[in-house]
């Protein structure tokens, strides 16, 4: 395996990587190591864990971080339920009688009562391929966390205090995604491989629509990649992503566009922009503007 079958195994499940984000994943493939992936949202961080799983064959396991995750929500936790209901139901057939609380605590620790989170899904898994790990928005963690996760990542290996430690001679493909609401420590980048997402050129992004759209015209691909380039230079609150052109592309598609004009372009903005303020600030651009750009770059490149 080598960079160029990466990337013609990832376009042939869906995804058009550059080079780079494909010699980045087979790095990260062949070295075992976590690959940390960082630019806007919308440009396809999470999209490649998941044409990942389905390449390699592995279980996609979803970690999606937020401010306060800990390691009930990341790693195990007990079914506190469960073991109530286990002590009545014992109470009731006088199981318990004679019995010690210690006897009767190591009980309720069982494997069965315990519930397992993504970290230690991933690291026990024993059979198939390895797993692919995705752990999503790692920016919106909290520094506790972030440290926590370094540990595991560096070992692979999980302590349950009252079970024993969990570990894996194979470990899973690790992504790590961050919009960079803030920056990730760099204890964490250095256990990492890094790669920076960008919005993808115009050439690229005509090349992904048609991937993902095939029902859509070439020249429809052009024109609504040349229109989303456009919209992205208009210091947007929220420029759209890869994902956003996809979406808009399918819809202009199922509503039988043939091209752009103004009217099709003002009915079907909200699958493309998903705020209000974005809205206003397009209009206020002028949409005919818009329809301008899009045909003259789209034929400027045809």
């Amino acid at each position: 395996m080598n960079p160029d079958t990466v990337a013609t195994a990832l376009t042939e499940h869906g995804y058009l990587p550059d080079d780079g984000l494909a010699t980045a994943v087979f790095l990260a493939m062949s070295l075992r190591r976590p690959l940390l992936l960082e630019g806007e949202a919308g440009v396809g961080k999470t999209e490649l864990a998941k044409v990942l799983a389905t390449w390699t064959g592995g279980e996609l396991i979803r970690l999606q971080c937020y401010e306060g995750i800990d390691a009930a929500q990341a790693v195990y936790d007990w079914d506190y339920a469960r073991q109530l209901l286990h002590l009545r139901a014992a109470e009731a057939i006088g199981a318990t009688a004679g019995r010690s609380a210690d006897a009767l605590e190591a009980e309720l620790y069982h494997e069965r009562f315990l519930i397992k989170r993504a970290l230690l899904l991933a690291i026990e898994h024993r059979e198939g391929p390895p797993p692919v790990l995705l752990i999503d928005e790692v920016d919106r963690a909290d520094d506790e966390f972030e440290a926590y996760l370094l540990e595991v990542l560096s070992d692979f290996q999980i302590t349950v205090p009252e079970l024993g430690v969990y570990r894996t001679d194979r470990p899973p493909l690790v992504i790590l995604t961050s919009n960079r609401t803030r920056d990730v420590h760099d204890a964490l980048k250095r256990r990492c491989l890094y790669h920076w997402v960008e919005h993808p050129g115009f050439d690229r992004e005509v090349a992904i629509v048609r991937l993902r759209v095939p029902e859509v015209s070439e020249s429809l691909a052009r024109q609504v990649s040349a229109a989303v380039e456009a919209m992205r230079d208009m210091k947007l609150y929220k420029p759209p992503g890869v994902a956003e052109t996809i979406d808009w592309a399918a819809a202009l598609g199922r509503l039988g566009v043939a091209q752009l004009d103004e009217r099709s372009v003002a009915t079907t903005l909200g699958a493309v922009l998903k705020y209000r303020e974005d809205h206003q600030r397009v209009e206020q651009h002028g949409i005919a503007d818009i329809v301008k750009q899009a045909f003259d770059r789209g034929l400027l490149h045809g």
